[in-house]
């Protein structure tokens, strides 16, 4: 774990009780043990039409994706037309941070209620040293801006390639098929990368997820 709890101050965790507070903490911490590349390959594995794949197929499909974003992140391109950023509430209903739309214009949607308890939920966890603070909404902005990219048809294909899923034989011929979640996986290897954070996102993702239902059970 990447610090202490100390650092704990009142925030909306606060409002939970004690016991719930210890739970939320124990359970990050078991996610936090995790490689980035075993959250990867859980998040693929929790994806529809994955429950009955090889977990080694899983776990390689999840390394090629994060690699794909990582280097995507670094080739130095951007978007010749960036997606307009709009602010809003809303994200812990839809337990999201950001998302994006490609119409009816290219827009990214950062929730802003769902960033703010992001970052209690870092200082709550110790996690500062893989997020540093004002980190999530950069991270938000360079996850979103990653699926504008993939959603280009080239860098599409290329993602598709690279996976090398096969989902029709004819003779010689090989028809690559779409991995789920794989767009997903790649994504968050592209903000990592994009913002140098020390963690992958998929592991706050899925604390902050704890921490969204936490909050409505208590």
């Amino acid at each position: 774990m990447a610090g202490s709890r100390t650092a704990f101050r009142r925030s909306r965790l606060a409002d939970l009780s004690a016991a719930r507070r210890d739970s939320l903490a124990a359970e990050c911490e078991r996610l936090a043990a995790l490689t980035d590349a075993e959250l990867a390959a859980r998040l693929l594995a929790g994806t529809p039409t994955h429950e009955a794949r090889d977990s080694a197929m899983l776990a390689r499909w999840a390394e090629v994706s994060t690699g794909f974003g990582a280097e995507l992140a670094r080739s130095g391109a951007g978007l010749d037309d960036p997606p307009r950023v709009i602010e809003r509430d809303g994200g812990l209903d839809r337990r999201l941070m950001a998302r994006y739309r490609s119409r009816p214009v290219s827009t990214v949607e950062l929730y802003v209620d769902a960033l703010a308890l992001g970052e209690e939920l870092v200082v709550f966890l110790g996690w500062q040293a893989w997020f540093p603070p004002g980190s999530l909404r950069a991270t938000a902005l360079a996850h979103e801006e990653a699926h504008a990219r993939l959603h280009d048809t080239a860098v599409r294909r290329a993602l598709r390639h690279r996976l090398g899923h096969i989902s029709l034989r004819l003779g010689r011929f090989r028809i690559l098929g779409h991995v789920a979640g794989a767009d997903e996986v790649a994504a968050h290897g592209y903000a990592g990368a994009a913002v140098g954070l020390g963690r992958t996102p998929i592991l706050l993702t899925a604390a902050l997820t704890g921490a969204v239902l936490a909050l409505g059970e208590d």
